[in-house]
């Protein structure tokens, strides 16, 4: 029979410790009140899954369904709350605004009302915000500029009206926005063109207005960016030729804007460009002949608009569907 080497004994003897460290952990009073108060605010479905008093668990009982817990020091505190898809009814549940170690918050998929609180700023630590599909409603709270280590912010799928808070330019690590399908007005802020880690944003079917010329107006905007949704809103003008200086695009949707004049050439000049989606404008003139050669662009919708005859797409229209899923990590 093999003998264990006396040298991992040390090795053992520290987990033996830390899982009865944890084990002894209290978890902080602050956090199992906020649990608490969330958890008489939420109707049945999620209430009967969360047993005893402590979200972290006690004794025999395990963690709250949802919750996820990490020691800091000689306490236990609520590092995740993702709680989705069990119909809560009712206003946002402003006791989560107390969870401040909080890196995780999904309440996606409910029937959550009303707005934001303003106290949503205080979750400094928070790097995912998940409130998709729900009927949230007025403006998104400035306050959201404040969570300085956000990476991912879905709001898409509510109510939201106003215009888009300009505050959200202060997330430096910003991957991920996704403000599609709600009530939005005004123009996009061209502050959000500074942030350099920004990847995807969907701002497609609001009511947006403006001018792309407007949106990369700083120079050097949107260093990152892949993915530019703003399909279905109330965007004119025309597509200036200093769109190419976004280098990193792959998807242009601007279906269904009131946008006119001629497609530049130099915008097949976009290295990665894949998707193109120019259909239900304005636009006119020819398509150049440099988009029907570009290596890597698949499709290339242009119906709907004043094109010259002969002007031929690229690919089969269909539907572009991007689940959020692809891009939670």
């Amino acid at each position: 029979m093999a003998r264990t080497p006396f040298t991992s004994f040390p090795f053992l003897l520290i987990t033996l410790l830390s899982i009865l460290h944890l084990a002894h952990c209290k978890t902080l009073k602050r956090d199992v009140k906020a649990l608490n108060e969330i958890k008489a605010s939420l109707g049945w479905r999620v209430v009967y899954a969360w047993v005893g008093d402590d979200p972290c668990g006690d004794g025999d009982l395990p963690p709250w369904s949802g919750v996820t817990c990490s020691t800091v020091g000689d306490y236990r505190v609520v590092t995740e709350l993702e709680v989705y898809a069990v119909s809560i009814v009712g206003p946002f549940p402003t006791a989560v605004t107390s969870l401040l170690d909080l890196t995780r918050l999904d309440l996606h998929n409910n029937k959550l009302t009303g707005p934001i609180p303003p106290q949503i700023g205080r979750l400094k630590r928070l790097k995912i915000l998940n409130l998709r599909w729900n009927k949230l409603q007025d403006a998104i709270p400035p306050e959201i500029g404040e969570l300085k280590s956000l990476t991912h912010l879905y709001l898409s799928f509510n109510n939201f009206k106003g215009e888009i808070p300009k505050e959200l330019a202060n997330l430096p690590d910003l991957r991920y926005l996704y403000l599609h399908e709600n009530r939005l007005t005004g123009r996009i802020p061209p502050e959000l063109g500074t942030l350099q880690n920004l990847r995807h944003m969907d701002v497609g079917n609001n009511h947006l207005v403006g001018t792309i010329r407007e949106l990369i107006r700083i120079e050097g905007c949107f260093p990152a960016l892949r993915n530019l949704y703003l399909n279905n809103n109330y965007f004119t003008g025309g597509i200036p030729a200093q769109l190419a200086n976004l280098t990193s695009l792959e998807i242009l949707y601007l279906s269904y804007n009131k946008m006119s004049g001629v497609i530049p050439s130099s915008i097949a000049h976009i290295p990665k460009l894949t998707y193109l989606y120019l259909d239900h404008n304005q636009f006119s003139g020819r398509i150049p002949e440099p988009f029907y050669k570009h290596p890597f662009l698949k499709e290339m919708y242009i119906e709907g608009n004043a094109f010259r005859p002969g002007v031929n797409p690229i690919g089969f229209h269909k539907v572009l569907e991007v689940s959020d899923s692809d891009f939670i990590v």
